[in-house]
């Protein structure tokens, strides 16, 4: 999670996306590391989404069974989709979907527990790890002067 953490604070300076980063793991290795690049004109570049790209290309499969993705906020519906179809095993997140919410962000008030028991995923979900740590993004976030908030 701290490598997640450590990525979306790169758009603190570079603004090129929301406060959210991501990190894929598989067997204890690091395979993907992402950040939230929306605000480069491309709305699906949430940070779930470019890991799971970033984590394909490197083990040149889209099954990504085995991998456990750790992402500093509740993956959104969209990224909830996109982990369960790339057949990502467990969901680690921090801070969640209302949380981003609160601070502007447009969010569907759709939860993973809510996708996974809809869908019948079977996908283990690990909420608020290292929480503390990841809301301090989003207060990072809020000081910033000349954010966009989409």
């Amino acid at each position: 999670m701290r490598l997640a953490i450590q990525e979306a604070r790169k758009n603190l300076r570079s603004l090129a996306g929301g406060p959210f980063g991501a990190c894929i793991i598989k067997n204890g290795k690091v395979i993907s590391v992402a950040r939230n690049t929306v605000l480069k004109r491309d709305a699906t570049c949430h940070a779930e989404i470019n890991a799971i790209r970033k984590a394909s290309l490197a083990l040149k499969t889209f099954d990504l069974s085995g991998c456990v993705i750790f992402s500093t906020t509740e993956p959104c519906p969209m990224c909830f989709s996109a982990i369960h179809w790339a057949r990502i095993d467990t969901i680690v997140y921090g801070t969640s979907i209302s949380d981003a919410k609160k601070i502007g962000f447009c969010e569907l008030s759709v939860s993973c527990v809510k996708l996974n028991r809809l869908g019948r995923a079977g996908i283990k979900l690990m909420p608020r790890f290292l929480y503390q740590e990841c809301r301090k993004l989003f207060k990072d976030w809020e000081k910033l002067e000349n954010k966009q908030v989409y």
